[in-house]
């Protein structure tokens, strides 16, 4: 691990405060990052993920938002920046997995999902780049999507479209600014095993107290993906050390999209 890649990152993550955004953040930090500013629902897992990062020595805020607002969106940014002085880092994480089949989804479930997984990043890009412009600083930014973006479950096909139209965003808007350095990238992480999974199996799924070891026992490496894992890759491509590239959708998963029957 490079100690002091993101010594100069002052960063949002969203989903901050549980699972890939609270890795994320931990990594940023053990990478030389000082500022960030964790966003999230929970104020009490929000406290205790800032209490922890505080003592590795970094400034760390948490900021209680429901990014499906995009009010909330300029409020992150403007509280963050009141904070901090500049941004020039973002890291979208959060995201809400709700099931729904094409010919089960409510009005309301599609617009949840939209307003959290697409709206949000996408006011939120707004927000951060409208800074850097403002600024004529260079900027980095890492989208989390899924590998449900290639296609997905069928009950999936609202989730499914939301990370794929977050996945032409993450292209529009590397396309749109790369003159101005801000690079958009975003990952596209398989099957994981964190907090909010373990919530979705129980949810929807009714999955035993078991599933994780059922489920990794029939995965080819043996293991869900890790948020610490995909942490290492995204604090790369947040950093200045991920050099030129932009506009990139990498597939983080042990199954390969395309392959069939093997």
């Amino acid at each position: 691990m490079d100690e002091g890649r993101n010594s100069h990152t002052r960063a949002i993550v969203t989903g901050g405060a549980q699972g890939v955004g609270l890795a994320v953040a931990n990594r940023l930090v053990d990478e030389g990052c000082r500022a960030v500013a964790l966003v999230g629902r929970s104020k009490e897992k929000g406290k205790a993920a800032v209490d922890a990062l505080k003592k590795k020595g970094a400034d760390v805020i948490f900021i209680s938002a429901d990014l499906s607002d995009a009010a909330a969106s300029g409020h992150v940014v403007a509280e963050a920046l009141g904070h901090f002085g500049s941004l020039n880092a973002l890291v979208n994480a959060a995201a809400t997995s709700a099931r729904g089949s094409l010919v089960d989804t409510t009005p309301e479930v599609f617009d949840q999902i939209f307003h959290t997984n697409v709206r949000g990043p996408f006011f939120l890009m707004q927000r951060l780049v409208r800074h850097l412009l403002e600024a004529e600083k260079p900027g980095s930014i890492v989208n989390v999507l899924s590998m449900s973006a290639h296609a997905g479950q069928s009950f999936l096909a609202p989730y499914s479209s939301s990370k794929g139209a977050l996945a032409v965003l993450t292209k529009n808007a590397a396309n749109a600014y790369r003159k101005n350095r801000i690079r958009v990238n975003a990952v596209l992480p398989g099957w994981m095993d964190t907090p909010g999974e373990n919530i979705v199996q129980q949810k929807w799924h009714d999955a035993p107290a078991d599933w994780l070891e059922k489920a990794e026992a029939g995965q080819p490496m043996g293991q869900l993906a890790k948020p610490d894992q995909l942490a290492g890759l995204i604090a790369y491509m947040i950093s200045p050390h991920s050099g030129i590239m932009t506009g990139s959708l990498v597939d983080y998963d042990q199954n390969v999209a395309g392959v069939v029957g093997e």
